[in-house]
């Protein structure tokens, strides 16, 4: 009888501290890029992408004195791949609906969208979409953590912690202290079918 193969383990790409230096670049390059912080809003995409933006949004202050607008985005009604069949029930587990918050107006503001992982771009597409619901924003930018390749939509991060190329059958797991309890980026064997959808 032969032995399953055995199963590849998780790799640790970044620790806290590695998290915490690539987040401090992305700050100075977010600074340097924007001028007018006054004109400048951080938008986490919900779950992780929220947290990012906060911490962003310390670090910018904490070096240049000032905090810009802080919001939230909710993409789950504007997934391509979230189905509602009439009174059937989905064929998939359906992603849990979140809050967004943009307590501000959008007109005039350069919205920096800010999001864990870039992979196939169908999550920016879907926050972009969210947003102008909200309103026009004079430009956006998008931040991301870790871009991992495997692009289907023409979607190009401004702000990149860190290019991280995976086969479609990895999959890169952030985690941060205020969702998970630790702050390490990893690197995970898994079926392409489970792979993050961003």
């Amino acid at each position: 009888m032969n032995a399953p193969a055995p199963i590849a383990a998780e790799k640790v790409l970044l620790d806290a501290e590695g998290l915490r230096r690539t987040l401090t670049r992305i700050a100075h390059e977010i600074i340097e890029g924007n001028p007018d912080l006054a004109r400048v809003a951080l938008v986490g995409i919900q779950t992780r992408g929220v947290p990012l933006a906060q911490r962003l949004r310390r670090l910018i202050e904490e070096r240049a004195g000032d905090a810009p607008e802080l919001g939230a985005v909710d993409i789950t009604f504007y997934r391509d791949d979230v189905q509602v069949r009439g009174g059937d029930a989905p064929r998939h587990p359906q992603p849990v609906v979140r809050s967004t918050a943009l307590d501000f107006p959008l007109e005039g503001k350069t919205v920096v969208l800010i999001d864990d992982v870039l992979y196939t771009g169908r999550t920016i597409r879907a926050a972009i979409e969210a947003l102008f619901d909200y309103g026009r924003p004079d430009r956006i930018q998008l931040a991301v953590l870790v871009d991992r390749g495997h692009r289907e939509l023409p979607i190009r991060p401004d702000y990149v912690g860190k290019n991280l190329p995976t086969s479609r059958t990895e999959r890169i797991q952030v985690q941060l202290v205020e969702v998970d309890e630790v702050d390490q980026v990893l690197l995970i064997p898994a079926p392409e079918e489970e792979s993050h959808s961003g």
